[in-house]
């Protein structure tokens, strides 16, 4: 670690440095050592195992890892970051994405890892959830421990903390009753004991009958039990669970989204009254969709991983979700080519930015300060509009053959990453832009100012210039009858791609070829 890059890092508003420093302030003589040993910071983030991992889940740890990374360069100190699966909740209800679903309406209630799995797989459904999160984390070689409620629990780590729930329950109690409606107070509580007769977590209110012990008593079906709260026989209420685990576990830093604000609170409240220090965070935005609606499992209306994967690269989405992440931002198709572009801008960009500029350049903290080596010679938007006109059945072969006339050596082994980005515009314009494409004939003035273009490209050569195909372009647009230049820009569009925007018609021509675009003129003045 270089002393300018600490230097600037400290001074730098990009927010995960802001996020960082709040660490360095928490602790500004390092974190006190346990057992003998230092401590490191800990970060924690949390995975709800009623569904499968989704884009929230990615958001969580992507954010939560690039405040990490961002503190190793401002500090010395060990970190960790638990990745902390809920696993012990009761199911609540059955989520509509998964089979077999009258199965697990039987198991209603029950934690997590006692019920059976849906898809016939593994031990439980939350080993099947969990499973598949750490198959979703290793995937993009995220740095995290894996940690189960469950685990935790049955084995006592989490004992000592339920002792002290016990010891502080008016305390907390306090805290939790003036937030619940009337009825909901009238059974609260903290502990929620598994049932040994149905193996339900129960909603019911509970008797500490000795704190020291971790005995507790509740009615079950009519009968009073006498059990014991330790061991997995029970587990918190989630925000107490929440400032338990804060406090048991010695959590630095946990971040949240904008609808657990009240959440945070109350358990930070929790926290002091167990003894503890809640930890440092922020709350982010959520994400809407097209129509501006909150995005909702239950409600199918957001963009899943595997949907932005299959249509822009990883990258693309890390550099989405780092930019104003206190921000609604609309997740849907269309946000896709845009962010692909903006993050090719920027990291063009990083190389001859000065170490406090590429601090705070959104890819420096995608990469981590690793950008990896390789230019993209075109748009991703270029690309699409290259496939657009390319047809359907368009090949990535007769891609790169399009390819060869706007970029020297123009193969997939000089060009990777825009050899997987043709893979993406393919699919792209296959499921979302070819069903809406539809080509206008041209009208008035723009007959003309297209017979005039094909002239003029016709005493071109081929291998003509982007610059200089643009030069005549914008001329055109000047004098050629348009009210303003965009509706000539505008009426290219829809003629000769039917899309109602559209690139740099230069840089489209040349890709595109002059031959073919000429050709592409004959069919709309054939169509007025």
């Amino acid at each position: 670690m270089t002393d300018d890059l600490r230097s600037a890092a400290l001074e730098s508003k990009a927010w995960p440095y802001e996020e960082a420093r709040k660490l360095l302030k928490r602790y500004p003589d390092g974190k006190p050592a346990r057992d003998g040993k230092p401590e490191p910071i800990l970060f924690e983030t949390g995975y709800g195992p009623s569904g499968l991992p989704h884009i929230g889940t990615f958001n969580e740890v992507l954010r939560t890892t690039m405040v990490r990374n961002a503190f190793h360069t401002l500090s010395d100190l060990p970190t960790r970051l638990i990745a902390f699966s809920d696993d012990m909740d009761g199911l609540r209800k059955v989520p509509d994405n998964v089979p077999n679903g009258d199965m697990l309406r039987e198991h209603l209630g029950k934690p997590l890892t006692r019920i059976p799995d849906p898809f016939g797989k593994f031990d439980s459904f939350a080993a099947h959830n969990n499973a598949m999160l750490r198959d979703f984390l290793d995937r993009y070689g995220f740095d995290y421990e894996f940690a189960s409620s469950t685990d935790y629990y049955t084995s006592g780590r989490f004992d000592d903390a339920i002792r002290g729930v016990l010891r502080h329950w008016q305390g907390v109690m306090d805290v939790m009753l003036p937030t619940l409606r009337a009825e909901r107070r009238a059974t609260y509580s903290p502990v929620l004991p598994v049932s040994p007769k149905s193996g339900i977590v129960l909603q019911v209110p509970v008797e500490v009958v000795d704190a020291e012990a971790g005995t507790i008593a509740f009615e079950d079906e009519g009968e009073r039990i006498v059990q014991s709260a330790l061991g997995g026989l029970s587990k918190l209420q989630w925000k107490v669970d929440w400032a338990m685990r804060w406090v048991a576990l010695g959590v630095d830093y946990e971040m949240a989204g904008k609808d657990l604000i009240d959440s945070v609170t109350q358990s930070s409240k929790i926290a002091r009254v167990l003894g503890g220090r809640p930890p440092e965070g922020f709350n982010y935005e959520m994400f809407l969709d097209e129509k501006g609606e909150k995005i909702s499992k239950s409600k199918g209306n957001g963009l899943s991983i595997e949907q932005w994967l299959t249509y822009g690269p990883e990258e693309s989405l890390a550099f989405y979700i780092y930019r104003e992440p206190k921000k609604a931002k609309q997740l849907h198709m269309g946000v896709i080519p845009r962010a692909v572009d903006d993050y090719w801008q920027f990291r063009g960009n990083y190389a001859g930015q000065a170490a406090k500029e590429k601090l705070g350049n959104p890819v420096h903290h995608v990469h981590d300060g690793q950008l990896p080596d390789g230019t993209l010679p075109v748009t991703f938007g270029l690309l699409l509009n290259l496939v657009g006109v390319m047809g359907e059945g368009a090949t990535r072969e007769q891609v790169w053959a399009y390819l060869a006339n706007y970029v020297a050596d123009a193969t997939p082994a000089a060009y990777p990453e825009l050899d997987r980005l043709i893979g993406h515009a393919l699919a792209y314009h296959r499921d979302h832009i070819a069903p809406t494409l539809k080509r206008r004939a041209p009208a008035g003035v723009e007959v003309a100012a297209l017979e005039r273009l094909d002239a003029e490209l016709a005493a071109l050569p081929e291998d003509a210039s982007a610059e200089d195909i643009q030069n005549i372009v914008y001329e055109i647009g000047k004098t050629g009858g348009f009210a303003e230049l965009r509706d000539w820009f505008k009426a290219l569009y829809e003629t000769l791609l039917g899309s109602s925007q559209g690139p740099r018609m230069g840089s489209f021509i040349r890709l595109y070829g002059i031959a073919n675009t000429r050709a592409l003129i004959g069919e709309a003045l054939a169509a007025a």
